[in-house]
């Protein structure tokens, strides 16, 4: 396959797919080409967004790859959406998705005993949002439940993995500006993930996507964006 059909194709998949794409994924779909050509390709592609600030840029996310709208636009994309204020998180929803998010995984009543509250309401709007997800059950008398996060998760915040997670104190700010967290103590320590590092670009909030189901902000397509103070987009 030529390199300008390869391209072609990948730029094809990308728009269309529902959810990001990675490297082994696409190999599965082109037998004859190597994961180097595809990760060159996505390079490219990448590059020439970039190169040309196009409105949309490719991030890496959630193990794979997604078109996502740029941060600059995101005004007029709510603009255009006209986004409705529910579909943000609220602040006691922020809290409790930052503590399972730092220490997964982890049972609801060790994140009540942080929190001080019951979480039982919130807990299961993050599992129909499917930011938040059963991973197991613990090992103690009761056998109780074990929560921790989703790839919806990575895709929501413009992660690449959980090891992009950024600290506490870097946590803020993440629903357009207006949803400031404050940082939770979680049993004396920051809340930093070992070797974890702040990603350059946080993606966060609400958007449009470019892929299958373009606009949807349903729990489950919900899509990624280029900025931590912004709505997510992706296709």
């Amino acid at each position: 396959m030529e390199d300008r059909q390869l391209k072609s194709a990948i730029e094809a998949l990308l728009f269309i797919a529902g959810n990001p794409l990675s490297v082994d994924r696409l190999k599965g779909i082109f037998e004859e080409v190597t994961k180097d050509q595809i990760e060159a390709t996505l390079h490219t592609i990448k590059q020439e967004c970039d190169d040309r600030s196009a409105g949309i840029t490719l991030a890496e996310v959630a193990g794979g790859y997604q078109f996502a709208t740029r941060p600059e636009n995101a005004a007029w994309i709510r603009k255009f959406k006209a986004v409705k204020v529910s579909a943000k998180l609220s602040r006691p929803a922020l809290e409790t998705l930052a503590i399972v998010a730092y220490k997964q995984p982890i049972t609801r009543t060790e994140v009540e005993a942080i929190r001080g509250v019951n979480i039982g309401g919130i807990i299961r709007n993050l599992m129909e949002r499917r930011l938040v997800k059963i991973v197991g059950k613990k090992d103690v008398p009761g056998k109780p439940l074990l929560y921790g996060t989703s790839s919806e998760f990575l895709q929501y915040f413009g992660l690449k993995d959980l090891s992009a997670l950024p600290t506490l104190k870097e946590f803020q700010e993440l629903e357009a500006g207006e949803e400031v967290m404050e940082e939770v103590p979680l049993d004396g320590t920051d809340g930093s993930l070992d070797g974890a590092a702040a990603p350059e670009e946080s993606v966060a909030g609400e958007s449009v996507e470019t892929g299958d189901g373009a606009g949807s902000t349903a729990s489950g397509t919900k899509p990624v964006a280029v900025d931590a103070t912004e709505e997510n987009v992706a296709g």
